[in-house]
């Protein structure tokens, strides 16, 4: 039985939700996104985006717990007449290769068929959605955040 648990986020964990947002950008592209834009964060305006999401209702949104501490979310569109979209998925560096962002993916987007954008430069994230049935499709675009360049990578049905 692992020690963490999927839960729903609920409108009190929506800050704790944008504080692991922000930490995991800053563990997971230490080396890959500019430091000024890592040290930008806003947390008010990263847990006012989060609280919008949740209170919409038009994402599903586990967030994983170990005990009383969030330690990893995953954000995904819910809509049940287009494709869904997994926008994030992000776990602490202390909780990689444990399962946790296996069981967020599959509570955050169940089946197929599913879209998903990750940085070129990422092959740790590439190997984990080739993982999950996720393939590069050949589409490519600048993430309108950092500028970097990313693939666009789709699940499809089966």
């Amino acid at each position: 039985m692992p020690d963490w648990r999927i839960a729903p986020l609920t409108a009190n964990r929506v800050t704790e939700l944008a504080a692991c947002h922000i930490a995991s950008w800053r563990e997971a592209y230490g080396t890959l996104v500019p430091a000024h834009i890592l040290d930008g964060f806003d947390l008010e305006r990263s847990a006012i985006t989060w609280e919008r999401r949740r209170a919409e209702g038009t994402h599903h949104l586990p967030v994983a717990l170990a005990g009383d501490r969030l330690i990893g979310f995953a954000s995904a569109t819910d809509s049940p007449a287009a494709e869904s979209e997994l926008e994030a998925l992000y776990v602490r560096s202390a909780w990689h290769g444990t399962g946790v962002a296996d069981a967020l993916i599959e509570t955050a987007a169940p089946g197929s068929p599913c879209t998903l954008w990750v940085f070129a430069d990422y092959p740790r994230a590439h190997a984990f959605y080739r993982r999950h049935g996720f393939a590069d499709t050949g589409i490519r675009r600048a993430d309108p955040f950092t500028l970097l360049p990313e693939l666009l990578w789709r699940r499809e049905p089966g």
